[in-house]
């Protein structure tokens, strides 16, 4: 950027002579409306529409490196005051003009001053101002009054979920119910309809029932007397972006450890709802909707309850708060995680099986169509005719059984979807789900022995069918739980040959062989031994090491892609946030700081650059194999979420702006600076080592 020459005649450099800049000061530029003197004053709507016109040249609404433009946009006062106008030049300042400029507009203001230091600001420090100042609250979700109308929306689903919202609420909240109740009555144009849930188990026959009437279900609430009467308020909570407006199981997780020193309430509220969700449903659900009511995600809750209660230990109610998850975890652990169908009696291992029946309604309507197409032709029917027939019951097919038995489980498991998981996840007791199980083991003993004297009563509202009320839980049967799933771990799962740990077929009796970066979730929930991390840094982190990160799992596991085996979102090429954060922390507590922090140089560059090249665009997943050649654009499956915008990102994606707030926190300063002006790994690393 730099500064231009005086115009020919600067008196005449805006197209209205007769502004009053003071008092266009007053109104949109702040406190400071003693003089205008000095500052760069322009009209939003013409200079937006200008700069458009010249650099967007695809008419996307957005300034990149894909635009031919000048690149070069002389910005002009409205009126001559001391400043004659200022050039700008390139694509990342260009584009944050245009981005200050959208935001001024959506504000509702018809002039803004032009604050060089925002349009000139290093990119490691913009983004990390906007996810921590504007973005983690426009990720913000409530289910009440307040909120109700956007949550309730859900693009997912091909019914009438976006004319028709629908709330459940389960039995045991009637003060719930009678809210939302209210709700819908005095608020009919959100045509907001409410529903109980049964009292009894709920069992896959009701969640297909649900399939035609799909609604959010209810989170946890607290009272309020602030406005003089009592009313309920809907605890906020974090979505993820894109499409997505429920609360999720382990993208929360995530989004909560990179929150604790700036949105601590929102941390509080989010396991509250988790709690909740364990109390009413049973578990932490894959996310807060009727389908989803069979089915889990992967379990991070000990962990973030420690955390929070280390952060918070000082402050009233933090350990009644850890009470209620530690408790909420052991009905979890027992009631889910360790019971049949997901508990294996051979292994005494877990795997990821939830109930269901019938095809997820939440998945696109042609998502399995080179599955049913030739059921399809068997029956003589349509593509939407098949799915809907097999869905309800009419025809049975055996084989569309098993699959969706493991597409279900592939769901759960988060790695949706993956060639290491279709037809026959449901079958594996994986590394990730073991692992974590093994951290709740042990996070339950730590909190049981350190915090609760040893001792932790269990009530009635936590217990699982078949076990006493009341009962009291020591930290040694914890310990012992923990110490026998390790070794069933390193006896089923660990290869020292190759340095990996591997999934295990719970139907052939054999390890697989498919390569998946979930094998360094070892380190982060410290199941390995020293001499086993030292295998798994020499021989497995390489084969996931890339340019931009770890890459989910390798090209040789991933196969050739072609019409029979199509890309899938969670395989070579694509890395995701949550394996990226948990392979730095797991590298870290085993002592490798340096690999921990190559790989978060490598993740954030590549971050930085795709927002510094694409006017501050940041996705849910990235291609890691390349910086080049837009990585951010990964078409797989259900393409990218973060790219749905127009001229100024405003949320980002969830867990990776986790991880961007997470990585700075493992690197210098010399490290922030080279990444601000986007050196990439190698270049960065020589000059360390020469210096």
């Amino acid at each position: 950027m730099s500064s231009a020459g005086p115009s020919p005649n600067p008196e005449n450099a805006g197209s209205n002579q007769d502004i009053d800049l003071a008092a266009i000061s007053e109104r949109n530029l702040g406190d400071d409306v003693t003089s205008t003197r000095g500052k760069l004053i322009v009209s939003v709507q013409t200079t937006k529409d200008e700069l458009l016109q010249r650099e967007d040249t695809d008419g996307d609404g957005l300034i990149t490196v894909d635009d031919c433009g000048p690149k070069s946009f002389f910005l002009k006062p409205l009126k001559y005051n001391g400043i004659q106008g200022v050039e700008i030049k390139g694509t990342y300042y260009l584009a944050n003009l245009l981005q200050e400029l959208f935001l001024a507009e959506k504000k509702g203001e018809e002039y803004m001053e032009v604050k060089l230091e925002k349009i000139t600001e290093d990119p490691v420090h913009r983004l990390q101002r906007l996810i921590r100042t504007s973005w983690w609250d426009n990720l913000k979700r409530n289910i009440d009054r307040s909120g109700i109308a956007v949550a309730a929306r859900d693009p997912k689903t091909h019914k009438d979920a976006e004319s028709h919202p629908r709330i459940y609420v389960p039995r045991g909240v009637p003060l719930q119910y009678a809210y939302y109740s209210k709700l819908a009555r005095e608020m009919p144009d959100i045509n907001l309809d409410v529903q109980w849930l049964p009292e009894s188990d709920i069992t896959a026959e009701f969640i297909r029932s649900l399939n035609d009437k799909p609604g959010i279900l209810a989170l946890e609430m607290e009272g309020s007397d602030s406005s003089g009467r009592e009313e309920l308020i809907g605890l906020p909570f974090i979505v993820p972006g894109g499409r997505f407006n429920e609360l999720y199981n382990w993208d929360s997780c995530f989004c909560a450890m990179a929150m604790m020193d700036t949105h601590p309430h929102i941390v509080k509220s989010i396991l509250r709802h988790f709690i909740f969700e364990i109390k009413h449903y049973g578990k932490i659900l894959n996310a807060n909707r009727s389908y989803y009511l069979g089915r889990a995600q992967p379990p991070f809750l000990t962990d973030l309850a420690l955390r929070f209660f280390r952060a918070t230990k000082h402050e009233p109610g933090s350990k009644d708060l850890l009470k209620l998850a530690i408790l909420a975890a052991l009905k979890e652990y027992y009631g889910y995680w360790t019971t049949t169908p997901r508990y294996d009696e051979d292994t005494g291992l877990t795997r990821y099986r939830p109930i269901g029946i019938g095809i997820p309604p939440e998945v696109e309507s042609t998502g399995f169509d080179n599955i049913l197409e030739s059921y399809a032709k068997k029956h003589d029917m349509t593509m939407a005719e098949i799915g809907q027939a097999y869905t309800d019951g009419k025809i049975q097919e055996p084989e569309l059984d098993t699959f969706f038995l493991h597409d279900r489980a592939l769901r759960e498991s988060g790695h949706d979807t993956s060639n290491r998981f279709v037809g026959v996840c449901g079958d594996l007791v994986t590394v990730d789900l073991n692992c974590l199980l093994y951290r709740y083991e042990m996070d339950i003993a730590e909190a049981i022995r350190d915090i609760f004297e040893d001792s932790l009563q269990v009530p009635a509202e936590f217990c699982v069918p078949g076990q006493a009320v009341d009962r009291f839980e020591s930290s040694a049967s914890w310990n012992l739980a923990a110490k026998k799933r390790k070794a069933l771990i390193d006896r089923y799962l660990w290869s020292a040959d190759k340095g990996l740990y591997f999934d295990y077929n719970t139907v052939s009796k054999k390890q697989t062989e498919h390569e998946t970066v979930t094998s360094l979730w070892a380190l982060w929930c410290e199941v390995a031994s020293p001499h086993q991390a030292a295998l798994l840094v020499e021989k497995g982190l390489p084969k996931f090491e890339c340019v931009g990160g770890l890459s989910s799992t390798t090209e040789t596991s991933r196969g050739s892609v072609n019409a029979a085996n199509t890309q899938k979102q969670w395989d070579y090429p694509n890395g995701w946030a949550p394996h990226q954060i948990l392979a730095w922390d797991g590298l870290k507590k085993y002592g490798y700081h340096e690999e921990a922090e190559r790989l978060a140089y490598r993740w954030l560059h590549m971050i930085t650059k795709v927002f510094v090249d694409y006017n501050g665009t940041v996705v849910e997943k990235y291609n890691v194999t390349q910086l080049e050649s837009c990585c951010h654009r990964v078409g797989a499956e259900y393409g990218n979420q973060g790219l749905n915008f127009r001229y100024a990102p405003e949320e980002g994606f969830g867990w990776t702006n986790a991880s961007y707030l997470h990585g700075l926190s493992l690197l210098g300063l010399d490290a922030r600076c080279a990444l601000a002006v986007g050196t990439p790994y190698g270049v960065y690393a020589k000059g360390v080592q020469q210096a």
